[in-house]
């Protein structure tokens, strides 16, 4: 086997004879990538960014391999950082861009073997040879590409950061500004107005694990229900507000919401659909609205908690004293918070829900008719009054119990 010395030399003949023609050599490259990787495809500021960063690449390459230059020593050529602030800005698969350097790195080996296969080498320093260029490009290749991965991550939450606070500021605006018309409106956030829409606000506790990865997951669960990509803006760290929107009025998927497991930290409102720029608005007011019975719920209510489900805690909501009071006034000792009296507001709830029917209501809280004949007894007993006494009044103060808890309740 010859010496190292001749090793190199022999190398840093090709990568002289590869660097004279990087400009045919970077057509080549990009060539091939606009063929296999879609990603690379329909957009020109992407393809001269691309074209920029394999003629780098390729020049550090011959270079490292001309000179032999230490690779620790080595940082990423800045068309190619560049490159990849771009592919994150433009919400591109840096799997694409990962891909894209091993092919070069195949079509690079390549060449340098064509290049050796011309000279009359021996069979040994041929193998000498192969294990050095393929050894520092393997090299060069992991040690960019982590770098790559590190820059592209790094934009894409600052990127994120950035758009997502200017389009709050524009949404804001439109949600509060009642003189915008509907073309000023779409003008500011992007977004078509002409239609209708539904609202939804994820959210998740500050204290929770992995809070963006959990409020993220919201987008996906809205997708998935309504077979749209929602308009989404991040209010805050653990906090998403969303927009559904279609040419008629639409209806989420209940099995897709309903896979969102309770034990999760992931919380989503929903607003009702509604149509036109003052249906924008109103349904977001709604989905807050319902946040807020959740957030008061203390966890008694489902994760994807409905507008049309809790109005009626949601507007009574606003004077939480006066409520209280009433339900106090309403239900007597059975607005008492303990698990007692908690079992029999919920019995009678059902009771009254079903129309008064002792053996429909034992058959949706899968007990014996006579066990709900008893409950309604003692919980007249317990009122003083009979239910149908204000009986209006009675339903919507169980209704506020079971979906505001302890905000309502006696201790």
């Amino acid at each position: 086997m010859g010496s190292d010395a001749t090793t190199r030399q022999v190398v840093a003949q090709v990568a002289r004879e590869l660097d004279s023609e990087v400009a045919a050599r970077t057509a080549e490259l990009a060539a091939l990538f606009l063929e296999e990787i879609p990603a690379f495809q329909g957009d020109e500021a992407v393809r001269e960014l691309m074209a920029a960063s394999t003629s780098s690449n390729l020049s550090t390459i011959f270079d490292v391999l001309l000179h032999g230059l230490p690779l620790d020593r080595i940082d990423v050529p800045a068309a190619a950082a560049a490159y990849a602030r771009r592919f994150a800005q433009r919400d591109l698969p840096i799997e694409s861009l990962l891909r894209a350097y091993r092919l070069g790195q195949e079509r690079v080996t390549q060449w340098f073997l064509r290049g050796m296969g011309v000279r009359s080498l021996d069979t040994d320093m041929l193998l000498a040879c192969t294990q050095e260029i393929v050894s520092v490009l393997g090299r060069y290749i992991d040690q960019v590409s982590e770098h790559l991965i590190e820059i592209y991550e790094t934009e894409r939450k600052l990127w994120t950061q950035r758009t997502d606070a200017a389009r709050a500021i524009a949404l804001r605006t439109v949600l509060a500004d009642d003189t915008l018309d509907v073309s000023t409106a779409e003008a500011m956030i992007g977004y078509r107005m002409r239609g209708w829409h539904l609202a939804a606000v994820a959210w998740v506790e500050i204290d929770a694990p992995n809070v963006s990865r959990w409020v993220d997951s919201a987008v996906g669960v809205l997708a998935a229900a309504s077979g749209r990509r929602p308009l989404t803006v991040l209010v805050d760290d653990h906090t998403l507000w969303a927009w559904l929107s279609s040419p008629s009025s639409m209806r989420l998927d209940e099995q897709a919401l309903g896979s969102l497991d309770a034990a999760s930290p992931l919380r989503i409102a929903l607003g009702e659909p509604a149509a036109g720029l003052a249906g924008f608005r109103s349904s977001h007011r709604e989905a807050l609205r319902a946040k807020t019975v959740a957030d008061m719920s203390g966890g008694l209510l489902s994760p994807v908690v409905s507008f049309a489900k809790v109005s009626i805690a949601a507007m009574l909501s606003e004077d939480l004293d006066a409520l209280r009071a009433w339900v106090a006034r309403t239900l007597g000792e059975l607005a008492r918070e303990d698990e007692a009296m908690a079992r029999l507001r919920e019995t009678v709830r059902v009771f009254l829900e079903t129309g008064g029917s002792f053996t429909d209501a034992a058959v949706r809280l899968h007990l014996h008719k006579n066990t709900v004949h008893y409950r309604v007894r003692k919980a007249e007993e317990i009122r003083g009054r009979p239910l149908g006494d204000g009986r209006l009044d009675v339903e919507v103060a169980l209704v506020a119990c079971q979906q505001l808890g302890p905000r309502v309740l006696n201790r």
